[in-house]
């Protein structure tokens, strides 16, 4: 996983134990010793997780979070203290202050990875939401602020009745919401004719007590949720025991959005619970806006895809990013060959019926933060965000083949066809693209099609049904 983190911490040690476990896990590792450092190493190169000892010689963890909001090089990344020995109030303090999550130790390795796996999910995902937004919003059709988000809906599930009833009377005394209690076996089926635009119940929030009785259960449900249509989407606290660390990185990795131990203070769960219900708020308008804003502006009427007017300035959106982040991306310019003979000697509705499946299949074959964008008659532009140029390459052919080695249905009942595609690749997110990219990423973005429409005239010339590179010149 390609990512940055950036240890702050005064003492060496701890930042050299924190180095060796990170670097083995393949994370690029920045080290900071004081407030003022870290923010000379954010001004130059922004991570993507902060791991920050609690106390600084110039400041706190919660100060650390100040100054990443303070940044403007897009998301503020999430900051994680540590802290041994640190007392429950200030624990909250720390939480409430916008610190991601407080840990007392680093030393169970599994669960630490699976916390920083957990962190830079959540934070590349509502980076690249954020990018749409942007892109939406230069386009003028975006919303102009977060409306508010209202009584949130809490599902709280435990195999203890008991339980489930103490959190929700401590939790109201904390927090006006809609709280419900549950059994595990009970917890999805109001949702079962629940999609995910109606306006029935749909939970925002579930707490899910796990101990080592009921473990394998609550891992089941946490599979559930985030596989049902109507729940995909809510926010999970997950609950486990003190001594159950190999539990809370399963956890993780399956889809939690935070976890915390078993009967925590109740001035905790409100603090989780906003902060949850702020994050799910931020991206399903996101989400909206991607779906419904852009759909009829920056929509190909025929593919559904985006078109041209909506390309554009998302890639130069990401170009500016990967100016200052140093992230790189991929650009495909990909061009059905000889598709003037499907036209002519199938029929127009022949060939827009190719047209669609193309999308269909190039959609399947890529990640949801993807972008696929029908910018000409035949052509197709695709975007990969996070990803170089092996990953790139890779993909590029494997679309090539799915393309290639499946025929076409016809209309009327002809014989099936085939149809190739070229592909004209191009990375960007390069150093010598870094300058151009910060200083005019309109024109970042217009140099990288320029070269991704070499490389595809390349692709042409070679043959058809290839993937050629074009590299920079420099």
């Amino acid at each position: 996983m390609y990512a940055k983190i950036l240890i702050v911490d005064a003492i060496a040690t701890n930042r050299i134990v924190l180095k060796v476990k990170l670097a083995a896990a393949q994370y690029y590792v920045m080290q900071a010793s004081s407030l003022a450092d870290a923010a000379q190493q954010v001004a130059i190169s922004p991570p993507d997780l902060v791991i920050c000892a609690m106390s600084l010689p110039d400041g706190t963890a919660a100060d650390l979070v100040n100054l990443m909001n303070d940044t403007k090089c897009g998301s503020a990344a999430p900051v994680m203290a540590v802290a041994p020995g640190i007392d429950a109030g200030a624990r909250l303090d720390l939480l409430d202050a916008g610190v991601e999550d407080v840990v007392t130790d680093i030393y169970h390795d599994a669960l630490l990875l699976a916390r920083v796996r957990s962190m830079l999910r959540a934070h590349n995902a509502a980076t690249e939401w954020q990018i749409r937004d942007d892109t939406t919003r230069a386009l003028g059709i975006a919303e102009s602020s977060l409306p508010f988000f209202g009584v949130p809906d809490i599902t709280v599930v435990s195999t203890n009745p008991m339980l489930s009833a103490r959190a929700i009377v401590d939790m109201r005394a904390q927090m006006t919401a809609r709280l419900v209690s549950s059994l595990p076996d009970k917890a999805l089926k109001r949702h079962n004719h629940t999609t995910i635009d109606s306006d029935t119940y749909n939970t925002d929030v579930f707490i899910l007590f796990a101990d080592m009785t009921n473990a394998e259960v609550m891992l089941s449900l946490l599979s559930s949720i985030r596989s049902h249509t109507a729940t995909r989407h809510s926010a999970i606290l997950f609950l486990y025991p003190e001594d159950a660390p190999m539990l809370a990185a399963r956890a993780l990795d399956m889809g939690v959005s935070a976890l915390t131990h078993t009967n925590p203070d109740p001035r905790e769960l409100a603090i989780r619970v906003r902060k949850l219900m702020h994050r799910k708020l931020l991206a399903d308008q996101l989400r909206a806006t991607v779906r419904t804003g852009l759909k009829a502006a920056v929509c190909d009427p025929l593919t559904g895809l985006h078109n041209r007017r909506y390309a554009l300035p998302h890639l130069a959106r990401l170009a500016e990013r990967a100016g200052t982040t140093g992230r790189p991306f991929a650009l495909m310019l990909a061009d059905l060959d000889h598709f003037k003979s499907v036209n002519d000697i199938y029929g127009h509705a022949t060939g827009d019926a190719v047209l669609v499946e193309t999308a269909r299949r190039l959609c399947e074959n890529l990640r949801a933060v993807d972008l696929v964008a029908r910018v000409g008659g035949e052509e197709f532009l695709i975007v990969l965000p996070g990803v170089g140029l092996k990953d790139a390459r890779r993909a590029a052919r494997r679309i090539c083949r799915h393309i290639g080695n499946t025929p076409f249905d016809t209309r009327g009942g002809q014989a099936k066809i085939k149809v190739t595609v070229s592909i004209g690749l191009a990375i960007g997110g390069s150093l010598v693209d870094a300058a151009q990219a910060t200083e005019d990423p309109d024109e970042a973005a217009r140099a990288l099609m320029d070269r991704a429409d070499k490389a595809l005239y390349a692709a042409k010339v070679k043959g058809r049904n290839c993937v050629t590179l074009s590299r920079p010149a420099a």
